[in-house]
């Protein structure tokens, strides 16, 4: 395993615009992984491949943005990338949504909201969502909750398309 011989070929394919090896090249440099650990340089790469629809760059240059890693702390900006990759079925993109809107980061404080992203994300797999969720449904009403799991079905009918 030589992750600098891997670092260079990626850069090779990145360089002609490939979105698996931006991703890949983005992953190396936030990891430190056959060249030097630098936050800028991941976020760059990630933003090359999240532009091309990439769900799991825009995740992790979302994430970046909650943490200010590479890029100034911006949670507006991290829901922007959390949504392009909630809407392509991204369970951790849905997960983050979740604790964005349950945290008021980001987006307005919405329960209601913050509701159906866990319990989309939670019908996906996601473990933490389910323990959120039920976390979530002590702020809310029996009334908003049917609402909020009404929402997330109509969402996932509609395979994450136009889901707020």
């Amino acid at each position: 395993r030589d992750t600098a011989e891997a670092a260079r070929f990626y850069r090779l394919a990145a360089d002609q615009g490939d979105a698996d090896a931006q991703h890949n090249l983005g992953a190396l440099h936030y990891n430190g992984e056959g060249v030097q650990r630098d936050y800028a340089e991941a976020a760059r790469f990630y933003r090359l491949a999240a532009d091309q629809g990439d769900a799991s760059a825009q995740y992790n240059l979302a994430t970046m943005y909650d943490l200010g890693e590479g890029v100034k702390r911006d949670h507006a900006e991290a829901v922007q990338f959390y949504r392009l990759a909630a809407s392509q079925g991204h369970a951790d993109a849905q997960h983050n949504l979740g604790v964005s809107y349950a945290l008021g980061e980001g987006v307005s404080r919405d329960y209601l909201r913050a509701y159906m992203w866990f319990s989309i994300a939670a019908t996906l797999g996601a473990d933490n969502s389910r323990q959120a969720r039920e976390t979530i449904a002590l702020e809310l009403t029996p009334v908003k909750i049917t609402k909020a799991q009404q929402l997330a079905d109509q969402c996932m009918a509609n395979d994450y398309k136009g889901c707020r």
